[in-house]
């Protein structure tokens, strides 16, 4: 990163910044979009993640072609997770294949950026689930919870409010589910070119991440990725001795590489996708990759996004939107392709604070009605009109 971004952030209160986080998302949407429609049984995983990569390089590809030095494409590799296993599950063509079955729980995550403006995604969906044969028992109820999590968070990350409120707001919904938020897991602010911002929001912290943790509040013009990650059973998350396949740089860390293919490699991610999240399998040579990535990961100018389980039989569930906190209020720009009608779980929220909020409009018409008196300065500014058709 030049010292130029240093000085000067650029943020969601300039308008073309706010259609460069559009113009990502809207490719998101279509990808999560294509990749959910083809999660059908005997499709493998690595056909998936495939599919959505090559979606989002080639329409990043067809945006800004004047703009030759603009950096644009994934901000997160697909990953397909299925069951127990957490997330970051996005295999190499090496590696064993894994089959979708009939009924599996199956995750899919993935991130695109426009000039470094960063829209992530994630969805979680039953296979060969129907409205004639929705699901029902453990599985509708932890898609049910991480999906209300979700719900609740777009209503609580706001201007003014604690990350705290979201974390306790998760812990309740969960519990009513009979299930567990992932221990420790965190939502991240995004900055141009950074998917882990410092300000953050975290899942179920042991006592000890809960005082280590930092208390932040919302501000406008920030933007963040909402993760919710909810287990059926204890919400502890392991690497499960797969394969780690995405990585990202650490631009803190310098160390002169020893081995050449190291070399090779290294200045091959650092010309391709920077600071962004990338896979292995997006290397030609996958045997180069696997061996350069050894001495780059050992010594940290590669951070490793690990494959993290749940014990065997339980089954996580989750759901990743982008949101901005715009001036008029919150924008979320990716979708969620949730249909209540496919999840019959016999729980559900009791709270009547968390009923409360949940039955509270997330929609900006809603509250627009409310501020149609609010100055014309702001609208113009925001281009208000606009986001509202956007949001909904």
């Amino acid at each position: 990163m030049s010292g130029d971004d240093e000085t000067q952030e650029q943020t969601i209160a300039e308008d073309l910044v706010v259609t460069k986080y559009k113009m990502g998302a809207e490719i998101a949407n279509q990808a999560l979009k294509k990749v959910a429609e083809a999660a059908a049984a005997g499709v493998s995983v690595l056909s998936l993640c495939q599919k959505g990569d090559e979606f989002i390089a080639a329409e990043t590809g067809k945006i800004f072609k004047k703009e030759k030095d603009m950096k644009k494409g994934i901000a997160f590799p697909t990953c397909v997770s299925v069951n127990n296993c957490v997330c970051h599950f996005s295999p190499l063509k090496s590696d064993p294949d894994v089959v979708l079955k009939d009924g599996d729980l199956v995750k899919i995550d993935l991130g695109v950026h426009v000039d470094g403006f960063i829209s992530n995604v994630a969805h979680s969906l039953v296979v060969g689930a129907t409205k004639e044969n929705p699901v029902t028992g453990r599985k509708a109820d932890v898609i049910k919870a991480a999906h209300l999590c979700a719900e609740a968070a777009l209503r609580l990350v706001k201007p003014g409010n604690q990350n705290t409120q979201v974390t306790e707001a998760w812990n309740k919904i969960a519990k009513s589910f009979k299930c567990s938020p992932i221990e420790g897991m965190l939502s991240h602010q995004l900055k141009q070119h950074l998917i882990d911002g410092e300000k953050t929001i975290i899942q179920n912290p042991t006592d000890q991440q809960r005082k280590d943790h930092e208390k932040a509040e919302f501000e406008v013009h920030e933007v963040y990725a909402v993760d919710v990650l909810i287990s059926t059973g204890e919400g502890k998350a392991k690497d499960g001795g797969q394969r780690t396949t995405v990585y990202k740089r650490d631009p803190n860390k310098v160390y002169g590489l020893k081995m050449k293919t190291s070399r090779t490699f290294f200045s091959e991610t650092e010309r391709r996708f920077d600071t962004m999240p990338f896979t292995l399998r997006a290397f030609e040579d996958e045997g180069k990759a696997r061996l350069g990535v050894v001495e780059c990961a050992k010594h940290e100018l590669l951070q490793p996004f690990a494959v993290l389980n749940e014990k065997e039989g339980e089954l996580v569930a989750q759901f990743k939107f982008t949101v901005l906190l715009m001036a008029n209020g919150p924008l979320r720009i990716t979708n969620s392709l949730f249909e209540p009608e496919l999840y019959n779980s016999e729980h559900d929220v009791e709270d009547p604070e968390l009923k409360a909020l949940l039955q509270s409009s997330a929609s900006r018409k809603a509250q627009k009605k409310k501020k149609k008196k609010a100055s014309k300065t702001v609208e113009s500014a925001t281009g208000q009109a606009m986001e509202t058709e956007a949001a909904e």
